[in-house]
């Protein structure tokens, strides 16, 4: 016998769960609701922060693989003094054999009216480099990019634990309802793959929408209905949502119900705003043509159209795998690594300072750890988690200085060092999220992203 499916407006908008009817009805009852979380019924809703933000989105620049400090951000003319030497005793464990000290062959260049120092290959970067901040002091804790990339993304060298995108959205909830609040650009998969961008124990719906290929034709022919026009999808749409919260009644609630009708919600409000968001031909030739071409540009230039539609956070991958890995002839492979980026990101950084949206949009670049200023083989260099840099722009960071060091070689961090977890802390706070109190109970115990670690860096903050 069928259920019955006849239910009181109210009820019937109820059980819908995050349908629009529901989303505008949550709006109506907010200011009735006093004291209460606004919009409960749309764990995407925008939330109120801890405290006022200076940041309302953030660019992850993900250069996976472990780009080398002393040949991009930490120049070390020690270094170059004592190549083919021994380090002595600021030598450090790598996960390798390494072999002597090993110099950059690129030039440092003192950039912007701040003179900070970045290598040539990256010359339009560097013309930016007054609205960054360059950490030259970070550290991690394991050479190997499995738990490597975890700590970064996910503030956790074990799987699984919730990514930041996950947490940002978890406790922000994103601007735009018609797409996800926590993008993933990756052309295909990096090492340890969709665990970077997982919910993990938060509800599904928080987890990273992954977008591999850029072609919007593509993009929208996952979720584009090719025989239903959009009103008799609403019409069906309505009905399975009711379906489901008779489901979902039965069992006292599922949060994996529950993220696959927000996916369902989510993707039927894409159909309009998606193919509009990620096709970049849409921007004036003289934009794409700033911006350059290939994946890596369209997605930097897909980034700023998605977060000035409100979306929480990005993340851009440079490629699968760990493209930065360059064990071997370092110089070509960064010197061809950084050609294929360095334009994309100066024009994404200067377009989002053009359009005042880098005052509210926190950009990083960085990749998982650094590598060794000890060669590998002949000309390469190996992981080296003791010290490496990553920068920051925007969204309440002080531009054009250089925060903390590594020692004379760039093999360790020595002055004001920065973890990982301090990294993380950083972003959250300003994001208007402490991130000690940023927690999830799951298991007995309240989680977060920085576990039982994390100092807010207030030095690099305006």
């Amino acid at each position: 016998m069928l259920p019955d499916l006849t239910f009181s407006r109210r009820e019937m908008l109820r059980r819908s769960g995050t349908g629009l009817g529901a989303l505008g009805l949550a709006a109506l009852l907010a200011d009735e609701a006093k004291g209460a979380p606004k919009a409960a019924s749309n764990p995407l809703a925008p939330k109120v922060a801890h405290f006022p933000a200076k940041a309302k989105h953030v660019i992850h620049l993900f250069m996976n693989g472990g780009p080398s400090q002393v040949d991009t951000f930490d120049p070390k003319p020690e270094l170059t003094k004592q190549h083919g030497k021994t380090p002595g005793t600021l030598g450090k464990m790598t996960e390798r054999k390494t072999g002597p000290l090993y110099k950059s062959n690129f030039k440092f260049n003192k950039c912007g009216q701040s003179g900070v120092e970045v290598s040539e290959i990256f010359p339009e970067v560097g013309k930016c480099i007054d609205d960054i901040c360059v950490i030259r002091s970070m550290h991690t804790n394991i050479p190997n990019h499995e738990p490597g990339l975890l700590l970064m993304t996910c503030g956790n060298t074990q799987a699984i634990r919730p990514s930041m995108g996950s947490w940002l959205t978890y406790g922000l909830g994103t601007e735009n309802q018609n797409l996800p609040g926590f993008v993933v650009m990756c052309p295909g998969k990096p090492v340890v793959g969709p665990a970077l961008w997982n919910n993990s124990f938060l509800p599904g719906v928080y987890q990273g929408c992954h977008i591999s290929s850029l072609d919007p034709k593509k993009i929208i022919d996952h979720i584009r209905n090719q025989s239903l026009t959009a009103p008799t999808q609403r019409e069906q749409l309505d009905l399975l949502n009711q379906l489901n919260g008779l489901h979902k009644d039965k069992r006292g609630g599922d949060d994996q119900l529950d993220a696959r009708i927000q996916s369902l919600e989510i993707a039927y409000r894409m159909q309009t705003e998606a193919q509009d968001a990620f096709d970049v031909s849409r921007e004036p030739l003289k934009v794409r043509e700033a911006y350059g071409k290939g994946y890596f540009s369209d997605a930097c230039l897909t980034a700023r159209r998605l977060v000035e539609r409100g979306v929480r956070m990005v993340q851009v991958f440079y490629g699968a795998g760990q493209p930065w890995d360059d064990h071997g002839e370092v110089e070509k492979g960064h010197r061809a690594k950084a050609k294929d980026t360095d334009k994309p990101i100066a024009a994404l950084l200067r377009d989002l300072k053009q359009s005042g949206l880098l005052d509210e949009t926190l950009v990083l670049w960085g990749g998982e750890f650094g590598r060794t200023p000890t060669s590998e083989g002949a000309s390469g260099r190996d992981h080296n988690n003791h010290g490496f840099s990553v920068w920051l722009a925007g969204g309440g960071i002080k531009g054009g200085m250089a925060y903390g060091a590594t020692d004379e070689f760039g093999f360790a961090a020595a002055e004001k060092k920065v973890h990982i977890h301090d990294l993380h802390a950083t972003m959250l706070h300003l994001m208007g999220l402490d991130h000690e109190k940023l927690t999830y109970r799951y298991s007995g115990r309240d989680f977060r992203l920085t576990d039982v670690h994390g100092v807010v860096v207030k030095d690099i903050l305006k």
